[in-house]
């Protein structure tokens, strides 16, 4: 993606503009950010996806006498009526289920892939929504289809409304307001109160809109969420340098554990109290443990690709074909649901982690940029980067792609 060029979906900003003025800023409105949009799901098909094990998704309902929030899976039959005002369905994670939401994501690609984390798409009936709040993330709400009309401001009182299954503020009090009809977006900075409100409308046919929102959300791991991952893997780390140096775990070089020791210890009259020397040595065991810098980036390059519990992944239906990688037949293509990101020294993909430099890492680096490899682009991969591939298809992570040959059947 050519950051600086300007785009129809950021209001005729570039990339780079849009990152300087707007992101984590101040609202923005793009009046046909998607000129002509349809949505990428009929209504039909994302209820259908709704009621998949593996798909995260939550009905709410506002009654007379207050909210209510149901957890998929759901079938479609146990929706309320589409004649009943004043319900929603949230479906998260469409990207990871259906082509066409996956490629519009990648249009959001100019903040980084560690950023980046779903398209959650609301269906929701006249008058439907989720009360107002706020988010503590980014989010860009695009209207695929109807029309929602937003109140946002930049709210003081976080007070919540209790007694209610979802965090809704008490005394919102909105500054703007405004309506989208399809092919509109709403950018909103972390901490941006709105209310979001479906109104009935009529489609180019004639005949009545659904109302669909498109929300693309970002992550936003805490200090202590870090933290905790962070370490957690940090001593995993040296659980395996500990067993490679006892012949417990793989054979490589490790150094041998060291253990707490205390031959100066005196006899005790208060045997509870914590030993100040033991506690002198745990924390100087986290400070070695936060000294190596390439084994704390890999942590968090681990950490960040890791998927969802969700989540997982086909077997391919056919084998890897080694022969038209090499002879430039074919190409790759990672599957939606692949994470896959890189450092100066490593490449990580769905939670693991692989050393790389030179010309494998640069090419490791393009496919992750890229989330796929035109054959011409494979065809100059090394054995080892091959191999790897080869093990990555067979995991489900990627699959191998020939393009279709003038004149074949279809």
């Amino acid at each position: 993606m050519d950051i600086n060029q300007s785009l129809e979906l950021l209001a005729g900003l570039s990339p780079a503009q849009f990152m300087r003025q707007y992101w984590q800023k101040k609202p923005l409105l793009v009046r046909q950010a998607i000129p002509g949009f349809k949505p990428v799901l009929s209504r039909a098909a994302l209820f259908k996806l709704a009621a998949r094990e593996q798909v995260e998704s939550r009905l709410i309902v506002q009654q007379a006498k207050g909210w209510r929030m149901k957890q998929g899976p759901m079938a479609p039959r146990s929706l309320p009526p589409l004649a009943k005002p004043g319900w929603t369905l949230l479906v998260q994670g469409v990207d990871m289920h259906d082509a066409g939401a996956h490629a519009l994501l990648q249009q959001f690609r100019f903040v980084p892939d560690a950023r980046l984390d779903d398209l959650m798409i609301s269906f929701a009936t006249t008058g439907g929504g989720v009360g107002p709040h706020f988010d503590s993330y980014d989010v860009f709400l695009l209207q695929a289809s109807g029309q929602r009309r937003w109140r946002i401001g930049r709210q003081k009182d976080l007070t919540l409304q209790q007694g209610v299954p979802l965090k809704i503020l008490q005394n919102f009090e909105p500054e703007e307001e405004f309506v989208l009809q399809a092919g509109d977006m709403l950018y909103l900075p972390p901490g941006y109160a709105h209310d979001g409100i479906a109104e009935a409308a009529v489609g180019g046919d004639g005949k009545s809109a659904d109302c669909m929102t498109y929300s693309v959300g970002f992550r936003v791991p805490s200090r202590s969420e870090l933290a905790a991952e962070l370490l957690r893997r940090l001593a995993e780390f040296s659980e395996d340098e500990e067993e490679a140096s006892t012949g417990e775990g793989r054979r490589r070089a490790g150094r041998p554990p060291r253990l707490y020791q205390d031959p100066g210890q005196a006899a005790t009259a208060t045997p509870a109290a914590l030993p100040a020397a033991l506690a002198a040595f745990a924390q100087q065991a986290v400070l070695d443990a936060l000294k190596d810098p390439l084994a704390l980036n890999c942590a968090l390059g681990e950490y960040m690709t890791a998927p969802k519990p969700t989540v997982w992944f086909e077997e391919p239906l056919q084998d890897w074909a080694t022969e038209a990688a090499k002879s430039g037949q074919s190409g790759v293509q990672l599957d939606p649901r692949t994470r896959m990101m890189y450092d100066s020294d490593h490449v990580f993909i769905n939670g693991e982690s692989y050393r790389a430099k030179g010309a494998d890492a640069r090419f490791m680096q393009r496919l992750a940029d890229q989330r796929s490899l035109l054959p011409h682009e494979l065809r100059k991969a090394s054995a080892s980067a091959l191999a790897l591939l080869d093990d990555w298809h067979g995991a489900g992570w990627l699959r191998q792609e020939r393009p279709e040959r003038p004149g074949a059947d279809t």
